[in-house]
């Protein structure tokens, strides 16, 4: 006598195969995905020309220093090697 109740019996017929009908094709994806993109882009705050210009310089100035502190620092350990490992 066999007892069958309570026992899970595995759902071979819905796997992530394409036979799944719970999610939308590529095309839908697609276009839900550039949708979502366009309505992301309409909430972001534009900087003005003068905005972008004045950003631009703060960052090109910002750069060079730590280039130059890099620089700096590169040389000085260079010959500090070159001093206690002789070369």
């Amino acid at each position: 006598m066999s007892d069958t109740v309570g026992t899970a019996v595995p759902d071979r017929g819905k796997g992530k195969g394409r036979d799944s009908g719970d999610r939308p094709g590529l095309g839908a994806r697609i276009a839900l995905f550039y949708r979502q993109v366009v309505a992301e882009l309409r909430k972001v705050v534009w900087p003005t020309r003068k905005e972008l210009l004045t950003y631009t310089w703060v960052v090109i100035v910002f750069v060079t220093v730590i280039a130059t502190i890099v620089a700096i620092l590169d040389l000085g350990f260079a010959k500090l090697v070159l001093k206690v490992f002789g070369g």
